[in-house]
């Protein structure tokens, strides 16, 4: 196996985040640090992980608004969403996972998680509005800022911080047996499993 190397800057491998934030956002830049590995395992950095990151997110935004404009799409709408039992599965699922994971401190599969649903819903015709919601919500903790504007964007008055958690269905999905719904909160630098935080 390989040895890890750590960053020096005698050695000019230093990478600066305040220029990774720059270039491409401070929540692609948190994703990316999450989603490197467990948190107990040492690993590389790869600039092009933090691209990656990006460009997820870019695809989740792309979702509910257009690139260009800003503007809303049709494809998020106020349809229940009957014809897509395969996406309200994936959704649902995702809830569960995540919910674990981040309980676990398993974030890197939290996220792989969500990615998984991001690239279905992203074939999806149209996404009923709550289940965009609902996505965004398990998503926040992750990626704060971009979160909170498209709460707001998507006629939100109160922060995302007081939304409810969402709760995952039984239809298609195992409940979590003695799992209560939660949030994240980082405390000291730290995630921190808060349930019935809302």
């Amino acid at each position: 196996f390989s040895r890890l190397e750590k960053m020096s800057k005698s050695k000019y491998n230093v990478v600066n985040p305040d220029d990774m934030c720059d270039e491409f956002g401070a929540d692609a830049l948190r994703l990316y640090e999450l989603f490197m590995g467990p948190l107990d395992e040492g690993t590389e950095w790869e600039t092009a992980g933090v691209v990656g990151m990006r460009r997820f997110l870019d695809r989740v935004w792309r979702l509910g608004f257009d690139n260009e404009t800003g503007e809303r799409t049709t494809k998020v709408a106020g349809t229940t969403g009957d014809d897509n039992k395969e996406l309200e599965r994936l959704l649902h699922g995702a809830i569960k996972k995540v919910t674990e994971c981040v309980a676990d401190m398993r974030f890197n599969t939290a996220i792989s998680e969500m990615m998984i649903f991001a690239n279905e819903a992203t074939r999806a015709t149209a996404i009923p509005q709550a289940w965009y919601e609902a996505f965004i919500k398990i998503l926040a903790p992750f990626c704060p800022h971009m979160c909170e504007e498209i709460w707001q964007r998507l006629g939100h008055a109160e922060s995302l911080t007081y939304a409810k958690t969402p709760g995952q269905r039984a239809q298609g999905v195992e409940q979590a047996a003695g799992r209560s719904s939660g949030c994240v909160g980082i405390v000291h630098r730290r995630a921190r499993w808060q349930p019935n935080a809302f």
